[in-house]
């Protein structure tokens, strides 16, 4: 059984022309819908204090206010709202993960290249670190693994040197931040050239399978993005249908407590098949089965 968790206002905003619109969340949901097996559960807005968790005061006080300027951030009204409600869905789902039932938030604004002081490649704030940020106030060992075709530079800085997490990244190098090139610490990148065949992708992911192994964490945290599929707008990767099918498949075999939050994939007409292919794997592997900590 998987919950996704899903807000109509994350389809309330928008910045004409901008690659993260509302269409990509909007796809998902009707493509889910459309075959009629998932549930659906309303998250609610994070409170200050679990932004803390992870970023400045001073961070906060700047997308509160609208008082900031990025190129790739639109200083939209409301967007203070809009970015807590997202990282509220990735706690929810981090929450449903811990009873035995996969979650997966479907938030936007995305979050992973959200630092502790800083906003850039359209995330606010970074909410699978605030999800697991609570999740280690639990004392849990907590792998966090991503899939999106982009670096994770925010994650990344964020919990370099933690003891008890391991941050995985798969990613198209060089590419948007331009980080991401060599390992170190608890920080594992698998950087990969951009036009490289799905096949060299997959051993990649393989390795980082062997790592979460190794690992053995309570909890497997995925930033979840779809743009390292083939026909991507943003990315040269080479992803397709089956290989995020095998990809939900191993990641649901680890028989760990697993959840997911949405990061990026700007391929409208594809995105909601690929996510249902990631998830038809992961439900394949557990087989309606439940595991608990």
């Amino acid at each position: 059984m998987i919950k996704f968790v899903y807000s109509e206002e994350f389809l309330k905003y928008e910045e004409p022309s901008h690659p993260e619109s509302p269409k990509r969340v909007e796809s998902i949901v009707n493509y889910l819908k459309k075959k009629g097996k998932f549930s659906f559960v309303e998250p609610s807005p994070c409170k200050e204090e679990d932004l803390l968790l992870v970023h400045t005061e001073e961070m906060i006080k700047r997308v509160k206010e609208n008082d900031f300027f990025d190129p790739d951030c639109p200083n939209i009204p409301e967007i203070f709202y809009y970015a807590c409600l997202s990282c509220g869905s990735a706690i929810k789902a981090s929450e449903i993960c811990l009873e035995g039932t996969v979650g997966f938030s479907l938030g936007r604004p995305p979050g992973h290249h959200a630092g502790k002081n800083k906003i850039g490649g359209f995330c606010y704030f970074n909410n699978i670190a605030v999800a697991v940020k609570k999740l280690l106030l639990k004392n849990l060992k907590i792998a966090i693994i991503d899939i999106d075709g982009h670096h994770g530079n925010g994650t990344e800085e964020i919990f370099r040197g933690e003891k008890n997490v391991i941050y995985i990244s798969l990613h198209q190098f060089p590419a948007y931040p331009g980080t991401g090139k060599y390992s170190f610490e608890n920080c594992y990148n698998f950087p990969i050239s951009p036009f490289s065949s799905s096949k060299k992708y997959m051993e990649k992911f393989n390795c980082s399978i062997e790592i979460i192994e190794n690992f053995s964490p309570d909890v497997i945290a995925v930033s979840c993005g779809f743009d390292g599929y083939k026909e991507d707008p943003l990315l040269n990767l080479s992803l397709d249908e089956t290989d995020y099918y095998i990809i939900g498949k191993k990641l649901g075999s680890l028989k760990k407590n697993l959840f997911f939050v949405l990061e990026g994939g700007y391929n409208i007409s594809k995105i909601g098949n690929l996510c249902f292919c990631l998830i038809s794997g992961v439900e394949n592997s557990l087989e309606s089965k439940k595991f608990y900590l």
